[in-house]
């Protein structure tokens, strides 16, 4: 690899800093609460919304647009916490729910908006709006507002696709911000760390068939919550469509939390609600063979044999054993109707998509080209 020149390297480390002082910025200058909101999803009937409430401190400084004010913005962010048993209201169309946050600031609001009739039958992104009520404590006296964006796919939606992101859409350097934001901001597009065809087989799987099927793209994480705002820019960079980011836990090792939350069972969970909230759509699901994907998967096979239409597994283990217990997972699956397919890269993914008719041949040469240029490059 290329090392970056030293005016490429100090554009980028500037743009990493904006980009790290931003959600501090967004929040204001001053000290208070504030609320920091993820990217939702749902259907007609329901929607499904994660956020988090901070304590944001000031530290007096009013610095010009800079370097510095970065800094110092970046030093607010980190050292913010959350506020627990803070009380919100939710609004999505005329429908608002009450919710309240849990010991480390955060809150998870399911809403049923069946009375949104007027909605448009196509694909579209709504808003939700969340009000933050004064703090009595905190001398507050003015509520505090924020907006999220709710995906809202079209009303005739043939299926649903959820994806793991470590070591499926990306190398397991997800795991570390700092190298993420130098591979982000500093690196040629060419040397990011999606894997060769990811961008284009999402696409492909969000466009469907007919190219405008516009379908709920999901992801789930096993990192923390912290690098949400990193995976967003990721996602936009290497143009892969947007969708709500699911993590599976905050990793703690704070003073509020000094023990990480334990993770078991939680992308079941995480799976089991989206299947509930798009009911009776079928799904595709994408992971990896390193961890327990195949496992978990093949689980939700069982408990929802209807409605999981094909698996994806990135090959990215070594070990004939690990083969064998994923080509059993797939013998189990395939018992029930559903492929679970051992792929060495996108483009065989791909390949069993179109050949089932869940991409078009458009999509495929995409992922095909994709493949070529970045494995040869």
């Amino acid at each position: 690899m290329n090392l970056p020149t030293p005016r490429r390297l100090y554009r980028g480390l500037r743009k990493m800093l904006r980009f790290l002082a931003r959600p501090a910025r967004r929040g204001g200058r001053r000290a208070g609460r504030v609320i920091q909101t993820y990217r939702g999803y749902g259907s007609r009937r329901s929607v499904f919304l994660i956020g988090r409430v901070f304590r944001q401190p000031g530290l007096g400084l009013n610095l010009r647009e800079g370097p510095l004010d970065d800094v110092l913005n970046i030093i607010r962010r980190t050292v913010r916490w959350g506020v627990h048993d803070a009380h919100l209201t939710v609004t999505v169309g005329a429908v608002s729910v009450d919710v309240v946050t849990d010991r480390d600031g955060y809150f998870h609001v399911t809403l049923d908006v069946e009375a949104n009739q007027d909605w448009p039958d196509q694909a579209f992104w709504q808003q939700a709006r969340l009000r933050l009520h004064p703090g009595h404590r905190e001398g507050e006296r003015e509520p505090v507002e924020a907006s999220a964006d709710l995906y809202i796919p079209p009303r005739e939606l043939d299926c649903a696709v959820i994806s793991d992101i470590d070591d499926t859409v990306i190398y397991t350097g997800v795991a570390s911000k700092l190298t993420m934001m130098y591979q982000l901001f500093v690196l040629k597009a060419r040397h990011r760390t999606a894997f060769p065809g990811v961008s284009a087989f999402y696409r492909a799987l969000f466009h469907g068939d007919t190219g405008e099927r516009r379908r709920p793209m999901l992801y789930v994480s096993r990192g923390p919550w912290s690098i949400y705002d990193v995976l967003e820019e990721f996602f936009h960079l290497n143009r892969i469509p947007h969708g709500p980011i699911l993590f599976l836990r905050e990793w703690g090792v704070t003073l509020q939390r000094p023990l990480p939350i334990r993770a078991k069972d939680h992308k079941a969970r995480l799976i089991r609600r989206m299947l509930a909230i798009y009911d009776r759509v079928p799904f595709v699901l994408i992971g990896d063979s390193g961890q327990r994907d195949p496992e978990v998967y093949a689980e939700l096979v069982d408990e929802f044999p209807d409605r999981i239409r094909a698996i994806y597994i990135r090959h990215v283990h070594r070990g004939t054993d690990r083969d064998r217990a994923i080509q059993a997972l797939a013998e189990r699956t395939a018992a029930r109707g559903c492929d679970m397919v051992l792929a060495n890269d996108s483009l065989e993914m791909a390949q069993h998509a179109f050949q089932h008719g869940y991409i078009a041949r458009d999509g495929l040469e995409e992922v095909r080209e994709d493949c070529r240029r970045r494995q040869g490059s």
